[in-house]
């Protein structure tokens, strides 16, 4: 793998910008770049992926010509990379500094794109599945490491939030000759080990989350339970048309894993119920919101590759639907269901309109036996790129021993852990924690 994405690197792989634009403060540029399917190996067919340059207008076009570059990982997997309506927190930290690449990753946004309309186009769901290999950490790197060679930049800066932090893991694995320094925020992956003790982990944080949440709000228990109950007898169904089940409801516990979003939860289930000529029924109001949050149409690649993101060496086999039968509190028919967290489930794909058709490549994604590393312990250990990262203690998303347990493992990685934040952090109080982390890996590079 590592011969592989150097002879990628090596060739300069076809670069357009086709679109500037001043605006709010900052400077924008759309990259265009056109990289290899498969970079190891491949029979030379391309995808196009995107970028988006953010620079901030104090500097002079000139100036601004002459910073070094930070490459802006995001999370997901399937999340096309963050549209700033102006620069804000994190990007107004960064932005003193860096020119900021906002990468669409491969299938995501303006990228080639993967969704139920697009991936019938590869044939058959084997060549579906084949096609589907080729979007995981390893080919993402690959794909940074042509895109920095294609702006002409030596090693450059990463921020990887998330699974952008999970994709960090995989640079310094893979082409640490690529980076001058890491950051990254509630993404440290674990590099061994099965899908099933991810979600044994996480099952366990995002059930305290539920209580503590509870806690806070005690007269939401009742309302959650309310639901589930007017839900399993009465047939409601979400503005698209598509029917809201109960186990489709306890997705809004993705509300949880936030420190900025966790109080709006309250305000979804407060207007719940409205009177109506046939008894009490869930709102429109309530409805249309709940849409938003168990639909997958705008990121369906998330739900498809959400486990592979563990796989290594073995399959996945829905680890998270395997996982819940040690946690009954969380299945839907529980008296008083708990709210879940990130975990995607095969029924997914079946109440889901957007991944429905996806459903038979989902499930050879699952059997999948030989997935390949994403990590190369050896190279991690013997690391010389400085590497900073925030460990979010309570995080639902990404636990935290397992956090710690890579960290541990990563040669030289400095952790700053905090109960101050949640998973998202960074929309908290993006510009405190950037510049913190900036500074301990400044702090080592001199």
């Amino acid at each position: 793998m590592l011969e592989a994405a150097d002879t990628v690197a090596a060739a300069l792989v076809p670069h357009t910008v086709k679109a500037r634009h001043e605006y709010r403060g900052m400077r924008t540029a759309e990259h265009y770049f056109e990289v290899p399917l498969d970079h190891f190996g491949g029979d030379g067919e391309t995808i196009t992926v995107f970028a988006r340059e953010y620079v901030s207008a104090d500097h002079s076009e000139e100036a601004a010509a002459k910073l070094p570059w930070l490459l802006y990982l995001q999370g997901g997997p399937g999340g096309r990379g963050n549209r700033f309506p102006s620069l804000g927190g994190w990007s107004k930290a960064a932005a003193r500094d860096f020119r900021i690449l906002m990468l669409d990753q491969r299938g995501t946004g303006l990228s080639t794109p993967i969704d139920r309309n697009t991936l019938p186009l590869r044939g058959n769901d084997a060549d579906q599945l084949t096609y589907l290999t080729h979007f995981r950490a390893d080919s993402i790197v690959a794909d940074a490491e042509a895109i920095r060679h294609a702006l002409g930049s030596g090693p450059w800066s990463i921020y990887g939030q998330s699974y952008g932090g999970f994709c960090a893991l995989s640079y310094l694995s893979f082409a640490p000759e690529g980076l001058r320094e890491v950051l990254i925020t509630g993404g440290l992956a674990p590099l061994t080990g099965p899908a099933d003790r991810v979600y044994r982990a996480t099952f366990g944080r995002v059930a305290a989350r539920n209580a503590e949440y509870f806690r806070w709000y005690p007269e939401d228990r009742a309302a959650v339970s309310r639901i589930a109950r007017h839900l399993r007898t009465t047939e409601e169904h979400l503005p698209d048309g598509e029917q809201l089940t109960v186990e489709r409801f306890q997705m809004v516990g993705s509300f949880l894993g936030g420190n900025t979003r966790v109080d709006t939860l309250h305000h979804l289930l407060e207007d719940a119920f409205v009177p109506t000529p046939d008894g009490e029924r869930l709102s429109d109001a309530f409805l249309e919101q709940v849409r938003g949050i168990v639909s997958r149409a705008g990121n369906p690649l998330y739900a498809l590759m959400h486990e592979s993101i563990y796989g290594q060496d073995e399959a996945t086999d829905w680890a998270a639907l395997r996982v819940l039968q040690d946690f009954p509190e969380f299945r839907p028919d529980a008296a008083e269901p708990l709210l879940t967290g990130e975990m995607v489930y095969p029924w997914y794909f079946e109440q889901d309109a957007a991944l429905r058709p996806l459903r038979n490549v989902a499930q050879l994604l699952a059997e999948k036996p030989d997935w390949k590393p994403l990590y190369d312990p050896g190279k991690l250990a013997a690391n010389t790129v400085p590497v900073a990262a925030a460990v979010y203690s309570e995080d639902i998303y990404v636990d935290r021993d397992l956090s710690l347990e890579t960290a541990s493992a990563v040669r030289g990685l400095q952790v700053w852990e905090t109960a101050d934040f949640h998973h998202d952090g960074i929309a908290d109080d993006g510009e405190g924690i950037f510049g913190r982390l900036l500074g301990m890996v400044r702090s080592v590079r001199g």
